[in-house]
């Protein structure tokens, strides 16, 4: 021993082994197994790789594409058919064999809820007034929860702008209803039951407002429920 330290000897001990011996079993640092720090990493891997999996599951699941732009009701996407859609969006699409219409084509806004905030129903009674924005032709079409067209009682499933029956001001009011009603009438799934569920698609084509910032203050139709069974 030289200048109280300790050295080794023929015995292999050592100052920090001297040490370790006298802390305290708590704060004593102890040398994990490799396999123990092998399993460790492999746990946060699997664990990391399931969380992602699980989520984008549920993103794609929820059937609804990012960067949406909601006006009332109503949600455009915009991005969606550009170089600029996000992965989730391209995949919802992909899934569901959606071709969206591009940047040049027009857009497409889609109703989920009424104006109140309700789902909607595909067993009860809504009436859409208003006017769209400015396109050279629109389309209005009434799919179930997941975006499947349905039967009908005519066996059509929307209308077009040009076959509409319009006020002076050029607004006009479409009654989206199973049973046949006067006017403009938008026929849902004849034999639907709420959990089917129902959405409103309206395809601007040939329209300006085909991005996000082109699509503030304009008119788009109120959804108003009138009754159900």
């Amino acid at each position: 021993m030289t200048d109280g330290s300790l050295q080794q000897g023929n015995t292999g001990f050592t100052e920090n082994d001297w040490y370790d011996d006298k802390l305290p079993d708590v704060i004593r640092p102890t040398r994990s197994h490799p396999l123990r720090k092998l399993t460790a990493v492999f746990l946060v891997i699997v664990l990391a790789s399931l969380l992602g999996i699980s989520s984008a599951y549920l993103i794609i699941e929820r059937d609804q594409p990012l960067d949406a732009v909601t006006i009332g009701p109503w949600r455009a996407f915009p991005k969606a058919g550009t170089n600029e859609a996000d992965p989730y969006s391209v995949a919802i699409y992909t899934r569901g064999a959606v071709v969206p219409l591009a940047s040049g084509e027009g857009l497409a806004l889609v109703a989920r809820e009424d104006s109140a905030g309700h789902q909607l129903d595909p067993t009860c009674i809504y009436r859409l007034s208003g006017q769209t924005p400015t396109a050279r032709l629109w389309t209005l079409t009434a799919v179930d929860g997941h975006g499947r067209l349905v039967e009908t009682l005519p066996g059509r499933v929307h209308l077009a702008s040009n076959n509409l029956l319009r006020s002076p001001d050029g607004s006009f009011e479409i009654t989206a209803a199973r049973a046949p009603h006067s006017g403009n009438w938008l026929p849902l799934a004849a034999s639907a039951k709420a959990a089917d569920g129902l959405r409103f698609m309206l395809r601007l084509y040939d329209a300006p407002v085909t991005t996000g910032a082109a699509l503030d203050g304009v008119s788009v139709p109120a959804i108003d429920r009138l009754g159900c069974p």
